[in-house]
């Protein structure tokens, strides 16, 4: 390990770090004070350990029993209550170091007395305007690490919280391909049963699909340009297979490219075959319409619904993990309708330009 990421780590470490925000704090005490008010640095550095020591009770109780004890649960009554005991405990504290301590130490001999230390001692306790002032300071770099806390822990909760996203969105896509490969199977099986010559052209369809859903959709977003051409050679394979039993318009109307989320369209349109088409004894129709209006992309699908067709209860993986993905990638900037007719259902999709 080098000796850069040693000292690197060791600055790391919440020991160090906590022991150099203290002494930036005592730092900041020495070198701000007015020195004229004092006999020297001795009596600076005497008096400042007294305001530090005081921080660092208030900080620690505040950070470690205070705020996990009564302020996160909610027991607001009680951390005001326990807050302002530790206050007033600390100013005794801080008081007592002053007159008892600070001052028999850097005043002449013969200028002070115990009686009159003592005296001091308690007018300054029961004083609110010094108490005010004093725990203002007191209190001030325990404000700054609770921020610093506080802020600590939204960043490792915001991380996690992508970290899961990226887990679940894996999840969902690894669910998602084993879904469309075993569709698209069953359509190249029935192709080689009856022997059809178009076999070759749906295997060179399906290897075109099968490589960008490999290797060119692992991005988060991906181009919308790939994700037409992802289309359209799943359409191409999938006229093959119906040839004249459905009727397919696609429109399209992309001027610029923009980013998508992988995957997410095809769904919509192999749900289309799947439950409308598939199921179609006469002539089916589907109807897809891509454009990119005001900043959002704008997906419509309709395709037509079998009168006669066999009902299943299987759950439809696609759409539930299309929701899913949608959900997680897009949280609530998009817009999804389903609007089933008697004769058609339809699809309207709006997502935001990534």
């Amino acid at each position: 390990m080098s000796s850069l990421k040693k000292v690197s780590l060791f600055f790391s470490l919440p020991v160090v770090k906590h022991f150099l925000f203290w002494l930036g704090v005592y730092a900041y005490f020495v070198c701000t004070v007015n020195i004229t008010h004092y006999s020297g640095y001795q009596e600076v550095i005497s008096h400042f350990f007294g305001y530090v020591l005081c921080q660092i009770i208030v900080a620690y109780t505040c950070l470690y029993f205070l705020i996990p004890y009564f302020l996160i649960p909610k027991k607001n009554v009680q951390f005001v209550i326990s807050l302002l005991l530790l206050l007033i405990v600390v100013f005794a504290i801080f008081i007592a170091h002053h007159e008892y301590y600070h001052i028999p130490q850097f005043v002449k001999k013969g200028d002070y007395s115990i009686s009159e230390s003592t005296k001091n001692f308690w007018e300054k306790l029961f004083n609110p305007r010094i108490f005010l002032s004093k725990s203002t300071i007191i209190l001030t770099p325990t404000i700054v690490l609770v921020i610093a806390k506080f802020y600590k822990e939204k960043q490792n909760y915001l991380q996690l919280n992508e970290q899961k996203k990226t887990t679940e969105l894996a999840a969902l896509k690894h669910q998602l391909n084993p879904h469309f490969l075993f569709n698209t199977l069953n359509n190249l099986y029935a192709l080689s049963i009856n022997k059809s010559d178009e076999t070759p052209e749906v295997i060179a369809k399906l290897s075109e699909i099968l490589d960008y859903m490999l290797y060119g959709c692992n991005d988060k977003y991906v181009s919308l340009t790939k994700e037409i051409e992802l289309i359209e050679n799943y359409l191409a394979l999938e006229k093959v297979r119906f040839d004249e039993r459905v009727t397919i318009r696609f429109d399209k109307n992309v001027v610029i490219d923009a980013q998508i989320a992988p995957l997410i369209l095809l769904t919509f349109i192999e749900n289309a075959f799947k439950h409308g088409v598939s199921q179609e004894l006469k002539r089916a129709y589907i109807h897809i319409k891509i454009e990119i209006e005001e900043g959002f992309i704008l997906f419509d699908i309709t395709n037509s619904i079998a009168q006669n067709g066999a009902s299943t209860n299987k759950k439809p993986i696609g759409l539930t993990n299309i929701k899913k993905q949608l959900e997680l990638l897009y949280l609530e900037e998009y817009s999804l309708e389903l609007k089933e007719a008697k004769n058609s259902f339809n699809v309207c999709l709006k997502l935001p330009v990534k």
